[in-house]
């Protein structure tokens, strides 16, 4: 399938070109070694993802998308080409970013400010300016309030933020998420899509976030990747032309539903569609 890349506004266009590149991969691919013989998993990707964006990559199950996120987290060693984070060739474990799951993983004999501070004792961070920190993280998200409830008291969609305040504590500049609100009601995660679209745009993070949900890829992205069957490829990018920020009413926009219209397309051509 040829790829159609509908453009973003110039002015929009433009200050993207000028922010410094954060993820970039040459020629990343990735093979698995078995007892029966090597599996392709990943054939060589070719990306760019500047700072401040947020990108959402799609694709059927086993594409190969998560794979690709533990790769940029340093997680899972690639098997050729070249990946860079912040202008470093990642070889290892990266400790300059955040990671948030699709379980929230929060502990649950600590209350919601331990369970984000976690990330602070781990790290050694001092205790005072971790503390403000977070403080400040909980009134940005709006859970002021349940800095001493524990897990269990709160929703799905209030334990998740909690998980993505913890991400975020010690102020990484990248912000990896994978299916974050897959396991959420389908009202829930949208609440949520406006939510961490509110979040990142105060906090100015750079995302990369793997869904398997095409209305929540449209939503939240800058930009969208669509990842082919295995072994995964871009089939194609598109850049997601709507103002921000964005409410729930512009999933009711045509152009929104063009979107979606083709990036569905992709799925249909493949016989797949592992989309909600």
């Amino acid at each position: 399938m040829t790829a159609i890349v509908i453009p973003l506004d110039p002015a929009e266009r433009a200050a993207q070109s000028v922010a410094p590149v954060l993820i970039e991969g040459r020629g990343v691919r990735k093979t698995y070694r078995t007892r029966d013989g090597d599996v392709e998993t990943l054939k060589p990707l070719d990306f760019q993802i500047r700072a401040g964006e947020f990108v959402s990559v799609i694709g059927p199950s086993g594409c190969g998308k998560s794979t690709l996120m533990k790769m940029v987290a340093g997680l899972l060693p690639i098997s050729g080409g070249e990946l860079k984070l912040s202008g470093k060739v990642v070889n290892g474990p990266q400790t300059d970013i955040g990671i948030v799951f699709q379980s929230a993983l929060l502990l649950p004999w600590r209350t919601v400010i331990d369970n984000i501070l976690l990330q602070a004792e781990i790290r050694g961070l001092p205790k005072v300016a971790a503390r403000e920190r977070a403080d400040q993280l909980m009134a940005m998200a709006g859970l002021q309030g349940f800095e001493n409830k524990y897990p269990w008291q709160l929703s799905g969609g209030m334990q998740q933020r909690v998980a993505i305040l913890r991400a975020l504590l010690h102020d990484p500049p990248v912000l990896l998420m994978d299916e974050p609100f897959g396991a959420l009601d389908a009202m829930t995660r949208e609440k949520m899509n406006v939510e961490l679209q509110r979040i990142w745009m105060a906090a100015g993070k750079t995302v990369l976030l793997i869904t398997h949900s095409i209305p929540e890829a449209i939503f939240l992205s800058d930009r969208v990747f669509v990842m082919s069957e295995r072994p995964g490829r871009f089939a194609a990018v598109y850049d997601i032309d709507l103002p921000r920020p964005r409410g729930l009413d512009v999933m009711g926009s045509a152009k929104f539903a063009g979107y979606a219209k083709t990036l569905r397309a992709h799925f249909f051509a493949q016989g797949n569609l592992d989309a909600h």
